[in-house]
């Protein structure tokens, strides 16, 4: 099997990983506060990758670990309201839909923070998109929701850490020419670094969970259901799904995967009438036609590279 094929289908497990995880949640948070259940989850899944990357771990730098940190961080207030959105919303469908706005988002934020341009894929796509959360706030009485807003800025966070991320990894190989210090920061296993990223996202919503939860005053019960459905939550919706992710992408250096992974609210989605007997309606199921069509259009140049490339 050819690695970039191998690649790919690793890369569909993921989506399906993903989507099985925001059930994991689900139930998860219906047993416990939902910001405790996200730092305990997060914390988990580090440890469980510490546990395979420890002598990685051993070799990273102050400015490793900085820089992982300050990635962690941001994605750990994604993670804080896309939790919340979870929470406080009735559709998980509608929310995998908002929340894949992020990737739309990431060429706006790197305007906004780097200057960097704007692809002309993207301003095709944005009015695509603001359609289709037009027809979901529509659906709702011309009203949004506080877990539609809560998954909108979990979006814009998400899309600032994949921002983020990847300048992180362009001005590590960047320095590493003719620097033999930036060439050993850029030649740190990605495991080591994933390793701290969780925790810092672990640690973010945990205190947030101690500021803003009642949990300590309330009676929690640990019951094998809710450990059941954390463990889950931590080892193959965070820790396994993220190794399995880095490890996909490490085979090729195609770019195929960034559609790939847009699969992932339509997994949720059916996951989501499976699993709670979730419905959309009809407006809702238009508007999220929409931010799909909205997530192809943006990725429309990738879609043509492949299939130039393997000559379909």
């Amino acid at each position: 099997m050819k690695r970039a094929t191998q690649s790919d289908l690793l890369l569909v497990a993921v989506t399906l990983i993903a989507a099985v995880s925001w059930v994991f949640s689900k139930e998860a948070i219906a047993l416990m506060p939902p910001l405790l259940f996200m730092g305990l989850r997060f914390l988990l899944a580090a440890a469980f990758l510490a546990c395979l990357g420890y002598r990685q771990l051993l070799r990273l730098t102050s400015e490793h670990i900085v820089r992982s940190v300050q990635v962690g961080i941001v994605f750990g207030l994604a993670m804080l309201f896309w939790v919340l959105g979870l929470a406080h919303s009735d559709s998980m469908g509608e929310g995998a839909f908002l929340t894949s706005l992020g990737v739309l988002l990431v060429p706006i934020v790197a305007r906004v923070f780097f200057s960097e341009p704007i692809p002309r894929s993207t301003w095709l796509a944005l009015p695509v998109a603001l359609v289709g959360m037009v027809l979901l706030s529509l659906a709702q009485g011309f009203s949004i929701q506080r877990g539609q807003v809560f998954y909108l800025i979990a979006a814009l966070g998400l899309a600032l850490f994949f921002t983020l991320n990847t300048r992180v990894a362009t001005v590590s190989v960047r320095q590493a020419r003719g620097n033999k210090a930036a060439a050993e920061l850029s030649a740190v296993d990605p495991l080591a670094l994933t390793v701290i990223a969780l925790t810092a996202v672990g640690l973010v919503t945990l205190l947030a969970s101690l500021l803003f939860e009642n949990w300590r005053g309330t009676t929690l019960q640990w019951s094998p259901a809710l450990l059941g459905w954390l463990v889950a939550s931590a080892i193959i919706g965070t820790a396994a799904r993220f190794w399995l992710q880095t490890f996909a992408q490490s085979l090729t250096t195609q770019t195929s995967g960034a559609v790939i992974l847009i699969l992932e609210p339509i997994w949720v989605a059916l996951f989501a009438a499976l699993w709670f007997a979730e419905t959309l309606s009809a407006l809702q199921l238009v508007g999220c036609v929409m931010i799909f069509l909205a997530l192809l259009v943006n990725r429309w140049q990738v879609m043509r590279s492949i299939v130039t490339q393997r000559g379909i």
